[in-house]
């Protein structure tokens, strides 16, 4: 295992409640990011610092971009839509007391896997939801507390979950019709360690995962052996991505919600220049 102490650096000094969910935009060469309980989607532009702030009418677990241009986000009530001219549509409303949408990511296929969660955190009360660009719904786990990372092995054989509260990075084989069976766990992070947050894979079919709590973000071989783990100054490490034109930088999510005495750097968003060799990501086809 290779440690890489704190070899990171500030893209956006921000103090985001609970920033998360960064994708990268290859089509605008921009970072999308999200501070989900202040209803905000963020973009950042590494090559020339600039930053654009939209404000949603509710809570946003996830923003993604479309393959004809807008955004899919996961929302507090269901799957919205922006159109390219930001014309905004339910794609699947379904409003459930309580909850929210989480973090989500799209497929290989381009179905978007979208996670909720219970505000108060209910074990139990999430689910993990596979959308088409029709609006079809197919929920692949009910028995979720915290749903959150999700990603697919580079060959589109794999599909990796995080329900956090479990400390499991789980992995599925993906089937034929692309769903997934076999779900079995890949990693568990040990006791005081922190929690499985937002992830990532990268080009070898390393799984790299936030850890909340955890104050660090590790990389997990596909058989399982951690790797190698970039600690952090702030505790709460929501997600991460790869970004930037090659995809070789690893960009950061972190939360300063909860915290009395937060990190001077707790909610910014973090890049570890160089860090590996990401994945180009597909958009999502609705």
């Amino acid at each position: 295992m290779t440690a890489t102490g704190t070899a990171f650096e500030v893209a956006v000094h921000a103090e985001a409640s609970l920033g998360e969910g960064p994708t990268w935009d290859p089509a605008t060469g921009r970072l999308l990011w999200l501070d989900i309980l202040n209803s905000r989607v963020h973009t950042y532009d590494p090559a020339t610092g600039r930053r654009t702030l939209r404000r949603t009418d509710q809570h946003v677990g996830a923003v993604k971009p479309r393959a004809g241009g807008g955004l899919v986000l996961n929302l507090r009530d269901g799957i919205g839509l922006l159109d390219p001219d930001d014309t905004f549509r339910w794609l699947h409303r379904e409003p459930v007391p309580g909850r929210r949408g989480n973090d989500a990511a799209v497929a290989p296929d381009g179905s978007l896997w979208a996670g909720t969660m219970r505000y108060d955190e209910a074990p139990g009360g999430g689910t993990l939801t596979r959308f088409t660009g029709d609006g079809t719904a197919e929920t692949v786990l009910d028995d979720v507390t915290v749903s959150n990372g999700t990603g697919w092995s580079p060959d589109g054989t794999l599909m990796y979950y995080a329900d956090t509260p479990t400390r499991r990075i789980d992995v599925f084989d993906v089937t034929a019709d692309g769903g997934v069976a076999g779900r079995r766990p890949l990693a568990v992070i040990e006791d005081g360690a922190g929690f499985p947050d937002g992830l990532c894979v990268d080009a070898d079919g390393c799984v790299w995962t936030a850890l909340w709590d955890g104050g660090a973000v590790r990389r997990y071989t596909p058989s399982g052996d951690l790797d190698r783990v970039v600690a952090l100054p702030v505790p709460r490490v929501t997600a991460c991505a790869f970004g930037g034109p090659d995809l070789t930088d690893l960009y950061l999510t972190t939360a300063r919600v909860g915290l009395s005495a937060p990190h001077p750097l707790a909610g910014a968003l973090l890049v570890v220049p160089g860090a590996g060799q990401g994945v180009a990501q597909p958009a999502f086809e609705g």
